[in-house]
């Protein structure tokens, strides 16, 4: 099962911490980074979750705002869950602890049952 992972952008957030209150008033200052934006664009990075975003903006953001990446979205993930219920080596799961041990199958019963070790 493939594991779950998500973020919440957090750039309206960050940006009112900073004083910062209109998508507009940010065009200007990525501008004087090097970044065009249209005002459409602007607006929905501040009031939408981005699917997308480039380095040089991301870049650019953490500038103006002084923050990392890591401020401006959080990730979230769900517990990871083993594609093998049985291990990965066949066997039975034996709980121990705080993982899952795996146990060879007893001597009579390896390759089938057709051979004795």
């Amino acid at each position: 099962m493939k594991r779950q992972v998500s973020y919440q952008w957090r750039l309206r957030e960050v940006m009112a911490t900073r004083g910062i209150f209109v998508a507009s008033d940010l065009s200007p200052l990525l501008a004087d980074r090097g970044i065009e934006l249209s005002s459409v664009q602007v607006w929905r990075l501040v009031t939408q979750t981005p699917e997308r975003l480039s380095l040089p903006v991301l870049a650019a953001l953490c500038d103006i705002l002084d923050v990392t990446p890591a401020e401006l979205g959080r990730t979230h993930h769900g517990p990871r869950r083993s594609r093998h219920p049985r291990g990965r080596l066949g066997g039975r799961a034996v709980q121990r602890g705080r993982g899952i041990r795996v146990t060879r199958a007893p001597t009579g019963l390896r390759c089938g049952g057709f051979m004795s070790w």
